[in-house]
């Protein structure tokens, strides 16, 4: 057991990894040394950052406190802590399934661990940081919370309503994480394009994106979780008209029929969704759109089904993900709706979907193969080094992988590269002289 060392162990989302990094710094400033998802957990003091949105994701924390639980029981860890959502929610029972954790905290208290332990008594050599992410990119929550309602979603639940942070507040971190060498930015919020409405009843998200375009060092922006009803336009020409803000936009749309759409409660028809994608393509050329659907919905029908299917086929999304649907307590459809979708055929149509994505992904990455993109290097692996154009996300998206061969490229550096060949997830290139 590492005395003055703390262990820091991030569930779930990347808005999770940005309270992760509030916490370590609260720990480094206190003196304590701190690693971010260790291969070997052997820290004084463990915390386990958990998540709660979905069944699979709540059982994985669980299984996560009960290992470490296990691990304190037989000296391998000190002390025990759980936060996040997963405990906001669930803390009372908790407590009493599992007693073997010091203490639990919420979504919003998880500062006081730090008051609860006070200074660290034996202080560790000095280190460099700790960092949930790599130095170069960081994930920047613009807000907290969400003011929809969506059916199935568990999250207004846990974490209220929608609260904007204040530009001020936001730029002064960009600034001060661009001094340390953060060179792009995922901006994330539950519901991105709803930011400012709670401050003064307009959305100032096109604003915000664009004073933090115009920060000095922001060589990258790239936008997450937007919601498609009442979307905000002017945004588009904040994406098209700056160069350092990516033409990426994550969009979660869920659904295409009028029924699931009504049956979900996501506020927008079939014929709004299409416009919308419509609307986003004509003003950002070669805009690459994320979305998340799902399949199962309570009530889903077999037309329900062949509608969405369509839907992806037509649409072509350059990045897609899908999810079966999983009842969730204390939401809408868990107190009105029947599940009455078969486990099986909830699996069978999610294998279909992701099917029909796979093969709109390999031809939309192999129509790639002759041109020349501009890639940001993540890290080296083996004999490449593992690359992302602005097309992609950190840890979710295709990489290009750029063969070393003896070339030294430096973590975090931009290079322009040729693509010369694709394969099912990822691109193949060289660095143009």
């Amino acid at each position: 057991m590492k005395e003055g060392h703390v262990d820091v162990i991030t569930m779930g989302c990347s808005k999770n990894l940005v309270d992760s990094e509030s916490l370590i710094r609260m720990f480094e400033k206190d003196g304590y040394k701190c690693t971010h998802d260790p291969k070997r957990v052997s820290g004084e003091v463990v915390v386990v950052n958990t998540c709660g949105f979905i069944e699979d994701a709540k059982q994985e924390s669980i299984d996560m406190i009960l290992e470490l639980a296990k691990a304190k029981e037989e000296g391998k860890i000190g002390q025990l802590y759980v936060m996040g959502c997963l405990s906001e929610r669930y803390r009372k029972e908790l407590e009493e399934e599992i007693p073997q954790v010091d203490k639990y905290y919420g979504k919003f208290d998880f500062k006081n661990l730090i008051k609860d332990l006070g200074p660290c008594r034996k202080r560790p050599s000095t280190s460099s940081p700790c960092r949930t992410t790599p130095r170069h990119y960081a994930y920047l929550k613009i807000s907290e919370g969400c003011d929809r309602h969506c059916a199935y979603c568990a999250i207004p639940i846990i974490t209220g309503k929608h609260v904007s942070r204040p530009e001020a507040e936001i730029l002064n971190e960009v600034r001060e994480l661009v001094a340390n060498g953060v060179k792009e930015f995922q901006i994330i919020a539950q519901e991105l394009t709803y930011y400012g409405v709670d401050i003064d009843g307009k959305r100032h998200i096109a604003e915000l994106i664009d004073h933090i375009a115009g920060i000095e060092g922001v060589e990258w922006i790239r936008l997450h979780y937007a919601y498609p009803n009442q979307f905000p336009l002017d945004l588009l020409d904040v994406i098209n008209k700056r160069d350092n803000v990516c033409k990426y936009l994550d969009i979660a749309l869920q659904h295409v029929s009028d029924n699931m759409l009504e049956r979900m409660h996501r506020h927008v028809s079939k014929k709004e969704t299409l416009e919308l994608i419509h609307e986003i393509r004509r003003r950002v050329p070669g805009i690459t759109l994320r979305t998340t659907l799902m399949v199962g919905f309570p009530g889903e029908t077999e037309d329900d089904f062949k509608q969405l299917m369509d839907f992806v086929r037509e649409e072509r999304f350059e990045r897609m993900g899908a999810f079966a649907y999983s009842e969730e307590d204390g939401t809408y459809s868990a107190k009105h709706y029947n599940d009455d979708v078969p486990e099986e055929v909830k699996q069978a149509r999610l294998d279909k979907i992701m099917a029909i994505q796979q093969q709109i992904s390999t031809e939309i990455e192999a129509a790639k193969v002759g041109t020349t993109l501009k890639v940001i290097v993540d890290r080296k692996e083996g004999d490449y080094y593992i690359c992302r154009s602005e097309c992609s996300s950190p840890e979710v998206d295709p990489e290009v992988l750029v063969k070393a061969d003896g070339k030294r490229l430096q973590t975090g550096s931009f290079h322009d590269v040729h693509i010369y060949d694709s394969d099912e997830f990822d691109l193949y290139g060289e660095v143009v002289k």
